[in-house]
């Protein structure tokens, strides 16, 4: 009987779906422009049988050149050109069937003249915040009624805490005033879905932003889409930048397309749950079996993070538009790509080549945690002889960040403590470009740096040190200036505590020097320091570097170009040495003091130096 039940809802929800009409219920991408370099563009049009329909378009200097319909008729996939002669306006997508006709407006804009594509550099720094846990400007979004997630609960790790783009907006200068240039914001998408079991008794809400639900959507309790314009607006008007974090691997099991698939093939299906190996040197491995690169790249994250299979060329051009809509949009400087490796990397080099021919200057980095320089080259532009070639500029720098943790936490040795450091960079030679690599001490998914040194202040001003001065564009998370703390245990929220001072009824704000304690000022005022010495000395932050081999624990090695040279000496061991600089004479010909950055302190003489324990100098020689 139950059965029979069924059988009788099918055939009448089937019958109430071949009787519906036609109709459209979206496009996108939602809007285009005119003056693009590329002329094309490739419309999804989606709603009840819009597959059945006919497609025309009228309007100057736009023609419809293709239109594709795949094995749902809920979809339609309009190719246009648009001609040079086009102007902005609002052209008609008309489609016919049978007796009926529907028309849609679809608005060309004239591009604006914000600032979009200029890329970050080794001059910048970048703050990585979580939006949800930094600031709640806004308290009257912080959950919807009509959301699939109506809760915020600041109390619970795993819900939403109600921080927003408002809340960010009124703590710019402190940002500004820490020396950063650059905001990194986790995805701001819509993440419309249902509280996800993360745990045996854990349901997690998506505050941290990655899984999408509505790829042309801004997650209303950050802002929303008229909020993410503004909140750009305001951060080019304080002379900084904005890195928008870029999920092209999955979506949420929530999205409106995973729940009505446009094509059979639209993800990576298995014939039963199949989690990705992570092991990403399956790909290079010379000697490696395709079933294993199948396993990494096609393998879900989670059971409900759905696999996109990228090399569906419909999917393709979907993801690749929206890149370039987004960055049109919302002004964009640069991105930084969730899971690189995890991708399809041929489509992952159409993506990227995509963006960089629209905007030439921009910035792309991946996120690749691969454990040696060697293994993380396969996935950004390199000098090896892989196979196969990509084209990414950057990368996280994920063998540098490790190294850096190990020479602090590691006694010196042949291999250990601060050769690990030295051992890393001498390994550059892998990179096309080690100056457009993307350095850090920790981030969201990582225990934070303070808890991993063991709160010790002497490591914790070392590390930040080689961060700021070393090659590369460094990039900082939130908190970590004023000695935020916690290891991933028993979960990432425990690395993702709100920034005390950000939220309503808080007991202290440290976004003010009065709001924290002796210690996490020194902090604060360290960082500051340096992220601004690092950003007006050009030697320091785009000129050559020279290294020297580690001796008894001291790592020294020197930033310079043709008109400053910077001296920077690490002693790793806990009791003062002497050091004679006579090693160093090939940089240091022509200098005879030095002046202390961070303490000011003048060094009229350079040949023998004595260094406290756990200590970094930066000298600035004269």
């Amino acid at each position: 009987m139950k059965q029979l039940s069924t059988l009788l809802a099918f055939l009448l929800i089937s019958h109430f779906v071949l009787s519906q009409a036609p109709s459209i219920q979206r496009i996108d991408p939602t809007n285009w422009w005119t003056g693009m370099k590329d002329p094309h563009v490739q419309l999804m049009v989606y709603g009840p049988k819009a597959g059945t329909l006919a497609y025309t378009i009228s309007y100057p200097g736009v023609s419809l050149t293709r239109t594709s319909k795949t094995d749902n008729p809920n979809y339609a996939f309009l190719d246009l050109t648009i001609a040079a002669s086009a102007r902005p306006g609002m052209l008609k997508i008309t489609g016919k069937g049978g007796n009926q006709t529907i028309s849609r407006d679809y608005e060309l804009k004239a591009r604006t003249r914000e600032p979009k594509g200029t890329g970050v550099t080794a001059a910048d720094l970048i703050y990585l915040i979580m939006p949800d846990r930094f600031s709640n400007g806004d308290p009257a979004n912080d959950k919807f009624a009509s959301m699939a997630d109506t809760s915020a609960d600041r109390r619970n790790p795993y819900l939403r805490h109600g921080g927003d783009f408002k809340g960010i907006l009124n703590h710019l200068d402190y940002l500004k005033e820490l020396g950063v240039t650059a905001l990194w914001l986790t995805p701001v998408i819509n993440n419309d879905e249902t509280l996800k079991a993360e745990g045996p008794d854990r349901m997690q809400a998506g505050y941290h932003g990655y899984h999408f639900t509505d790829h042309y959507q801004i997650d209303p309790r950050l802002g929303g889409n008229e909020g993410y314009i503004q909140f750009s607006k305001a951060v080019h008007q304080q002379g900084m930048k904005l890195v928008q974090d870029a999920v092209y691997n999955h979506i949420s099991n929530d999205h409106w397309f995973y729940k009505d698939p446009p094509t059979k093939d639209w993800f990576n299906n298995w014939p039963s749950y199949t989690g990705s190996s992570h092991k990403e040197q399956a790909l290079y491995d010379p000697y490696g079996a395709q079933a294993d690169k199948k396993v990494l790249s096609d393998g879900w994250f989670t059971d409900f993070l759905p696999d996109l299979n990228q090399r569906n060329p419909l999917l393709a051009n979907y993801l690749i538009q929206h890149a370039i809509w987004s960055t049109e949009t919302f002004s964009l400087d640069a991105w930084r790509i969730d899971t690189y490796k995890y991708n399809d990397l041929a489509f992952m080099n159409r993506c990227n080549q995509a963006l960089l021919n629209e905007y030439p200057r921009i910035h792309l980095f991946g996120e690749s945690t691969a454990g040696t320089p060697l293994g993380l080259s396969y996935f950004v532009r390199n000098n090896v002889a892989f196979p196969f070639k990509c084209n990414l500029p950057g990368s996280l720098d994920f063998p540098l960040n490790n190294a850096i943790l190990d020479a602090l936490r590691q006694n010196f040795g042949w291999d250990e403590g601060v050769s690990r450091l030295h051992q890393v960079l001498a390994q550059d030679i892998v990179y096309a470009d080690p100056m457009k690599m993307v350095t850090s001490l920790d981030n969201h998914d990582m225990d934070r740096y303070v808890s991993v040194i063991g709160d010790d202040f002497g490591k914790y001003k070392m590390g930040i040190t080689w961060l700021l001065t070393t090659r590369g564009i460094p990039s900082w998370y939130y908190g970590t200036e004023i000695l935020m703390k916690n290891f991933k245990d028993p979960t990432d929220a425990e690395v993702r505590r709100d920034f005390p001072g950000g939220f309503p009824g808080d007991a202290n704000d440290k976004f003010t020097a009065a709001g924290r304690s002796k210690q996490e000022n020194e902090a604060f005022d360290y960082v500051k320091k340096l992220a601004n010495y690092r950003k007006a000395t050009p030697a320091l932050n785009s000129g050559k570097l020279m290294q020297f081999v580690p001796q008894n624990g001291i790592y020294v090695y020197f930033r310079y170009d043709a008109s400053k040279t910077v001296m920077i000496v690490a002693n790793t061991g806990a009791k003062e040495a002497e050091l004679a600089t006579n090693r160093f004479a090939e940089r240091l010909k022509g200098f005879s003091a030095a002046v202390n950055i961070i303490s000011g302190e003048r060094i009229d003489v350079l040949s023998t130096l004595k260094i406290p324990g756990k200590t970094a100098w930066v000298l600035e020689l004269r």
